[in-house]
């Protein structure tokens, strides 16, 4: 027996943390995973995991991560500072409910400031990983 794959539910249940939370949706138009052509900015994308077996002695686990990607058009990084840094007090350190598993831990992992270099520059993003451990129910 093996544990379940968890890069589904883990995804699942980040979704509904972020897309709940009235404070984060006032700073954004939306989260996605798939960003339609005609969204505007500020938002959130969910992007690039891992998974990794986190067994133990008796049981199952798995370490996922995930990475989430703010965009924003804001001059400066303040905006883009802002949704990320409520990001992190909805992740790091809190439990979630994921479908099918037990949640052991989330912790926030780092961030990053950017400037898109394509003319015109004017788009700003954060990188942001965190790290999602979980166990077989």
């Amino acid at each position: 027996m093996t544990a379940p794959a968890a890069l589904a539910p883990v995804q699942q249940a980040v979704y509904g943390r972020l897309t709940g939370d009235p404070a984060l949706m006032a700073l954004i138009t939306g989260v996605f995973d798939y960003v339609p052509e005609a969204v505007a900015f500020d938002y959130v994308t969910i992007g690039e995991a891992t998974e990794i077996p986190d067994n133990r002695h008796g049981g199952f686990g798995r370490q996922t991560t995930l990475t989430l990607h703010v965009w924003t058009k804001y001059r400066g990084h303040a905006r883009g500072q802002r949704i990320a840094a409520r990001i992190v007090e909805l992740l790091d350190h809190q439990a979630l409910t994921i479908a099918g598993l037990h949640h052991v831990a989330t912790r926030f992992e780092f961030s990053q400031t950017l400037t898109d270099p394509e003319p015109p520059g004017d788009i700003r993003h954060i990188p942001m990983r965190f790290r999602i451990i979980t166990e077989q129910e």
